[in-house]
């Protein structure tokens, strides 16, 4: 876990060249896939060091992959499945995309797994997952308020989860159920929430030599007992989700941001941020491979957040500043991540000198001319505290973020590339 410390960010706008990260969501199926292949597979892109991919890493570790970084990505020899280790522990941290991903894959494999949880990941969500697999013959159990412990071998047959509470679950029995040694189905209940991050499984999946059958968006076919075949060379994308903080930034007042190594036809649900800048009033053009991004005008909108939960930090802090009121809604699950986020935004920003209420499930937001600046907190929450750090745009006095290094988590050096965009960047360690 990265050391902790705070940081004070001067005031005014943010502008400049700037390339866009590995994706999360991307990255953390890539190294899973390899992990599970036939052969040694090469992952290119740029290291970042996120806590979360880290975290993929040390379980893929435990389980016996090797996974070697080099100058322009990794290298991943997989897992022997005639070498398992009969019992291992899982360090999640705080990703819970590891934890749920992982879960199903260990218990396909067959393996007594002890998964050790940070932060609020024990508080988060997994009773759904934990269902379907307790149903399927294995055994999970809390030994400790911060351990989740499965044994016993995952069986095949027909599976069914939610699809309105996360589409992690989902990712994760996608990733387990070809291990097995029969034919299995899943199905998913409608409404089907965040349904891109599906389809990029689905996407990682065919890349390696594996495609469930569907049935419209509800059934999945998995064929068992197949290889996962190494594609040898493939590349991470570019992160949609973390982008959306400097696009955003772009959108405030005083930006102007160029933005490069963005997929635009990337099945990530977060490129839906073009969509809302533009419509808020932002100047959203492409040039070749590089993405513009300025200020324009900013009004309000209505957001719905079902399908992009991730977004809503960074587009509270535009509407902060847009004229008229902005309302997004059908954004309940905010309250399950890193932090209650609906608390944390309405908190962190109204402090700043937004005018925000805080509603069961959602925002609304009334549009102040500009922000103040302050101390705030990132409520142990990585985008919370880069939300701050943008919010900084419309402020004319500083912005002090307390435990500043939760962007740690997904994004290391936020404040580095943020200092090359204008801003005068003050780290003081506790």
């Amino acid at each position: 876990m990265s050391q902790a410390f705070d940081i004070k960010i001067s005031p005014g706008g943010i502008s400049g060249n700037i390339a866009a990260v590995p994706s999360k969501s991307h990255l953390h199926r890539l190294l899973i896939c390899a992990s599970l292949a036939d052969k040694e597979t090469v992952i290119k892109c740029v290291h970042t060091g996120a806590e979360d991919i880290k975290a993929t890493i040390a379980c893929l570790s435990a389980l016996g992959a090797v996974i070697e970084k080099i100058i322009d990505g990794f290298i991943v020899t997989p897992i022997h499945r005639d070498k398992l280790p009969k019992a291992c522990i899982l360090p999640c941290m705080e990703s819970g995309s590891t934890l749920r991903f992982m879960l199903p894959v260990v218990c396909a494999l067959g393996i007594c797994g002890e998964f050790h949880l940070s932060g609020r990941l024990p508080e988060r969500p997994i009773s759904s997952l934990e269902a379907a697999l307790t149903r399927a013959g294995i055994q999970i159990s809390r030994p400790k308020s911060n351990i989740i412990s499965c044994k016993g071998q995952l069986n095949y047959g027909s599976f069914h989860l939610p699809g309105n509470i996360s589409s992690q679950y989902i990712t994760g029995l996608l990733l387990a159920l070809p291990l097995l040694n029969g034919r299995s189905r899943l199905t998913i209940t409608e409404p089907i929430e965040s349904q891109s991050y599906i389809a990029l499984t689905l996407e990682v999946l065919e890349a390696f030599g594996e495609k469930p059958k569907k049935n419209l968006l509800t059934h999945y076919e998995i064929d068992c007992n197949t290889s996962f075949i190494s594609p040898h060379i493939i590349s991470a994308e570019g992160d949609w989700s973390n982008a959306a903080f400097w696009l955003c930034a772009g959108a405030m007042p005083g930006g102007n941001i160029q933005l490069c190594g963005l997929n635009k036809k990337s099945l990530q649900g977060d490129r839906q941020i073009c969509v809302n800048l533009q419509q808020i009033g932002a100047v959203v053009k492409w040039e070749g491979k590089i993405l513009n991004l300025s200020e324009g005008s900013r009004r309000g909108i209505e957001i719905d957040a079902a399908n992009i939960p991730d977004l809503i930090p960074a587009i509270a802090a535009v509407a902060a500043v847009s004229e008229g009121t902005t309302l997004i809604k059908n954004a309940a699950r905010l309250r399950l991540k890193e932090s209650d986020r609906l608390s944390a935004i309405t908190h962190c920003l109204n402090t700043l000198g937004a005018n925000i209420t805080e509603e069961a499930e959602g925002l609304l937001i009334q549009g102040v001319s500009q922000l103040k600046g302050g101390m705030v907190d990132s409520f142990g929450d990585h985008r919370i505290a880069m939300m701050a750090a943008i919010a900084s745009a419309a402020c004319t006095e500083p912005v002090i973020i307390k435990n500043a290094h939760t962007a740690n988590k997904s994004y290391p050096n936020f404040y580095e590339k943020l200092s090359g965009l204008g801003k005068k960047i003050e780290v003081q360690y506790g």
